[in-house]
Order: C-alpha cells, then sequence, then structure tokens
C-alpha cells in the first residue's frame, strides 16, 4: 500500500536520527577560499590574515608588483573576460565585448573629483538591491574606504589590476579582479557612473559579482545582503504594516550610528517594476539617503515635519511624482537657509525627497544595516553598547538537519545554542533585555548555479533553567512539555533577524529548516548589551 510504504520510509528517517550521534561522521563541504582574508587593526587599518586559506589567496600588491615588472596588464585566470562570469553556464553573450576603461573612455578615472551616490546608475542586470546598498556605502567615508580602497586607480602604479574588500561570514576578504568590462557598442553593460570616464562603481560591481561566481549570481535580492557584506552589520527588516510608531526616530538613530537604509513596494504579480501612479516602482530597491526634521512655516502653520530623502538607482525621471517631490508647492515654504543645509536639488537623477506619512504609506518594506560591535568605526567611538557572539554551524542529514517545530520527532536533533542575558539593558524602564539574533545562511547565491537557492529557515527561543540543562543537548520531551518564549519568522531569506526585549536568564535557541532532512551551512549572531551571551549546547 502506498500509504503504508510512505509511513516506512519516514519511520526509517526517524530512526536514521536516532541512531546517529549529534557528532556524526559526514560533514557538509567547505570550499577552499581564493579571496585573501584580512583583518582591520584598531585604527581601522587592514592587514592580511595569515593561515592556511591565504597561502592559495590572491595577493593584490604581489600580483601587481608581478605585472609591474613584466609591463604587462593583468589578466584574471579565476574571473576570465569571457561568458563563464556572465552566467552561470557559461551561455554565449555575442554582443558582449570586454574592454578596459582605457578602451572605453579617452581619460579614465577611478574616481572623478571623488564619488557620490550619483556615480551609482544600474544597466541591464537585475541587481538594483545591490546598487541601492552601493548608493549608500557613498554616504559615510569610512565605510566606503573600507570596501573600496584608495590605492586603486589609473595612474601611479597602473597595471590592469584592482582590488575591494567584502564581509561574508565573520570574515573580510580582499577580493582582487582585472579591469576588463562587459560592454556593448562601447559602452558599459551593467553598473555605471553618470560620469562617463569614472569607474569605480563598475569595478565594485565586477568584484561582487566574481564574489558569487558570476554576474547572473547578482540578479535578484535583498538590499540587505549587500549592506551587509559592505559592513558585517546586522540587518533588521520592518513591514510598514508592522512598524514601530517610533520608526521615523529609529531612522535618525540611525544615521548617527552609521547605519544603512534601503526600502522598496511589494512586486506587481503580472508586471516586473510595475510604475505606480505616484511615480514609483513597484518590486524595485531605492536607497534612502538621508531623513531629516524640516522648519516650515505656510499662512496657517508653523513648526517642523518629518523628511525623507530616497534615490531610484535609475538615476533618471522615474522619482515620487507627490508632495515633496522635485519643484512640489511645499518647498515655497522652507528657509533657503535649510535647502542649503540639506543640500536640495532638483535634477533628472532620481533622486527625490517626501514625507514620512507619504513614506509609510506608498512603500511596503524598509531593511536597515546597522555597524556590528566589531566595526572599527564603532570601537574608535567607544560609545555602543552592544556586544556580539556568533558560532557556525550545519544542518546534516541523518544528524542536524530537524525541520521546524512541527517535526517534534526531529526538531530536537537541530543545533541548539544557550544564550545567557544575565542583566536588563542599561536605559529599559521595564528592566527587559534586548537581543538581536540573526541566522544567516551560507553560500547559497554562489550556488545558483546548482539550483541552490535560499532554504526556508528560522528560529525558536525558549527559556531554560539550570536543571533543563543538565541534559545536552536537550531531548525531545523537553521540547514536547515547554512552549517557545519567541520565534522568527521562517522565510527563504539569506538571513532571518529578529529583536526581542526578554526577562533576563537563559535562553536557548534553535535554528532550523522548515522541513527536515535539508542540509545546509549557517551562521548565527546575537548583538545584546551582555558580552559573550552565546555557547553551543552540547
Amino acid at each position: 500500500m502506498p500509504e503504508q510504504g510512505a509511513r516506512t520510509a519516514i519511520e526509517s528517517l526517524v530512526r536514521e536520527f536516532n541512531d546517529n550521534s549529534r557528532n556524526g561522521p559526514k560533514k557538509l563541504h567547505q570550499s577552499r577560499t581564493r579571496f585573501m582574508p584580512i583583518e582591520f587593526g584598531r585604527d581601522g587599518k587592514p592587514q592580511p590574515k595569515k593561515g592556511p586559506s591565504s597561502a592559495e589567496a590572491q595577493d593584490f600588491y604581489e600580483l601587481r608588483s608581478r605585472c609591474l615588472r613584466s609591463g604587462t596588464l593583468f589578466e584574471d585566470p579565476e574571473f576570465p573576460a569571457n561568458s563563464s562570469s556572465l552566467t552561470y553556464a557559461g551561455e554565449s553573450k555575442s554582443y558582449i565585448k570586454w574592454l578596459r576603461p582605457s578602451e572605453i573612455a579617452a581619460d579614465p578615472v577611478f574616481f572623478e573629483n571623488s564619488y557620490s551616490r550619483f556615480d551609482v546608475n544600474q544597466g541591464e542586470l537585475g541587481d538594483c538591491w545591490l546598487l541601492a546598498a552601493a548608493a549608500n556605502l557613498t554616504e559615510d567615508p569610512d565605510l566606503f574606504t573600507r570596501v573600496v580602497p584608495v590605492d586603486n586607480g589609473f595612474k601611479e602604479n597602473y597595471a590592469g589590476i584592482f582590488h575591494f574588500r567584502f564581509w561574508r561570514f565573520g570574515q573580510w576578504y580582499d577580493v582582487v579582479i582585472d579591469d576588463r568590462l562587459p560592454t556593448s557598442q562601447g559602452k558599459l553593460v551593467y553598473m555605471r557612473s553618470s560620469e562617463k570616464n569614472e569607474f569605480w562603481s563598475a569595478l565594485l560591481e565586477k568584484a561582487y559579482a566574481k564574489l558569487f561566481g558570476s554576474y547572473e549570481t547578482l540578479r535578484g535580492g535583498s538590499s540587505s545582503e549587500a549592506m551587509v557584506d559592505f559592513t558585517g552589520g546586522v540587518a533588521e527588516t520592518y513591514e510598514m504594516k508592522d512598524a514601530p510608531k517610533d520608526l521615523f526616530q529609529i531612522i535618525e538613530k540611525g544615521f548617527r550610528n552609521h547605519a544603512m537604509f534601503a526600502c522598496s513596494l511589494e512586486p506587481d504579480p503580472y508586471k516586473p517594476e510595475a510604475e505606480t501612479p505616484q511615480g514609483l516602482i513597484r518590486g524595485h530597491a531605492y536607497s534612502l539617503t538621508m531623513a531629516k526634521m524640516v522648519d516650515i512655516q505656510t499662512p496657517n502653520v508653523k513648526g517642523k515635519i518629518p523628511l525623507l530623502r530616497l534615490r531610484n538607482p535609475w538615476g533618471n525621471a522615474n522619482e515620487w511624482n507627490g508632495a515633496w517631490s522635485d519643484k512640489s508647492v511645499e518647498w515655497q515654504y522652507i528657509p533657503e537657509a535649510t535647502k542649503r543645509e540639506i543640500g536640495l536639488i532638483f535634477e533628472v537623477d532620481g533622486e527625490f525627497w517626501m514625507s514620512m506619512q507619504d513614506f509609510t504609506k506608498y512603500f511596503d518594506r524598509i531593511e536597515i544595516c546597522n555597524l556590528s560591535p566589531d566595526c572599527p568605526i564603532v570601537r574608535q567611538k567607544g560609545e555602543y553598547p552592544w556586544k556580539q557572539s556568533a558560532f557556525e554551524g550545519e544542518w546534516v542529514i541523518g544528524n542536524t538537519a530537524g525541520g521546524c517545530r512541527n517535526h517534534i520527532e526531529t526538531f530536537w536533533h537541530n543545533p541548539q545554542y544557550v544564550v545567557t542575558l544575565d542583566d536588563p539593558d542599561k536605559d529599559d524602564d521595564e528592566a527587559k533585555a534586548t537581543a538581536i539574533i540573526a541566522l544567516m545562511q551560507k553560500n547559497r547565491r554562489s550556488k545558483r548555479n546548482k539550483g541552490m537557492d535560499c532554504l526556508t529557515v528560522g528560529f525558536i527561543v525558549y527559556r531554560v533553567s539550570e536543571r533543563d540543562l543538565v541534559q545536552k543537548p536537550l531531548p525531545k520531551e523537553f521540547f514536547m512539555r515547554n512552549a517557545s518564549v519567541a520565534r522568527s519568522t521562517f522565510i527563504n531569506l539569506r538571513e532571518v533577524t529578529c529583536r526581542f526585549r526578554l526577562d533576563p536568564g537563559t535562553y536557548v535557541v534553535v535554528p532550523s529548516t522548515f522541513d527536515p532532512h535539508l542540509e545546509g551551512e549557517f551562521m548565527i549572531r546575537v548583538f545584546s548589551e551582555c558580552p559573550d551571551c552565546m555557547c553551543e549546547n552540547e
């Protein structure tokens, strides 16, 4: 009978789980990186991180010196100028021609005077999520020069080689590329600057594409991914329908603390990138680049109004057309000094202002990337209350791939982490302790060519006593008789993050896939005011 056969198969899998030890022999394949691991000193200066992986990595300075000595321009064998770097399967794109900047512009420069959000304009690739993050990056010089080294350029020591730095799963890497770029009819196909001879943004996109394997891997994503990869921070997402009442204050405080922001509207299921009557594009990422309480005086009202500045990475006329849009009547009630203070300009450049009220009405989602405590900028300020604890783990079939709480027979086999919140937050009137828990899937985007999109993942939080923790890991019986105190949504994103206010005490966090018997690697981070608050429960 088919039903009996299915039941037998399920029972067999459960027995396999119960027969395996927590430290079973199977381990997921850990790919060896070709990127140079680096670390930042307290002064923010980078240096190679010595270890086994650095011995086989591409060293920018060594490769550049070798090219300068031989009088040759660098050609990257690991990300070649052919179709394999464009698409998953290396399908031919005959119209693409790879050219160096000197073959595209008469006088190429890395920066034209300086860098700005207007240097980031979208091409044919559907990576507006990346561009929104890149535009935000230009707003903070400390963060920008961490990702985009200042020793890149086309003048002194030019050898056709450039490098950029990205954070991946707890480690910063230096990614080396050559400067051959995809073009069509002599023009850049993908990301480009408004200045035709400026190339830092196009080269940044190429390095990020190399990080994941090809340009095609960048098609579609969440801005929070790139913002985290540019900072090592932790991202939170707010749906406007559930947004806190003090969202504008959260945004203002975030800007003061070097946070990055992006926002979007829900896509139209029938029409990609559909335009709303208000001039906004659905399913499209916008960067949020300023938040200001602005003085306003009309014949009837005098006071302040919360305004936001946003930018469409298309960099064209597709802009918000409502109140506070370019040349709208509202601007006549703003003092000229205030206009100068906020850098108000009216151009066909994709940038616009809108009120906080309209923002929450017409946008559906905002993503906020907060800097992590180990960021040099945070350490230099010395005022950041948060501490970070992090572990890497994996879900392995027959061992630790137990699925969510719906699958009680195997749920307890998932990795378990003890989180101790000893004291309440210093400024919490209700004596609660805040914890931000972030669960990040590893290497899913770079394995898209193998059909490995993000799994549906999440985590559940349980309050525990010392007596409960005598048995490691917590057994099935614990989860059968105890309810959770907090949980995330289970969703197929690279990172799932939740902020909780909990009573001081000890908790166990169980990260899992929604369905059992699915394999994947992950990193789990906990941010709180308590140092070293997390350990493995095994």
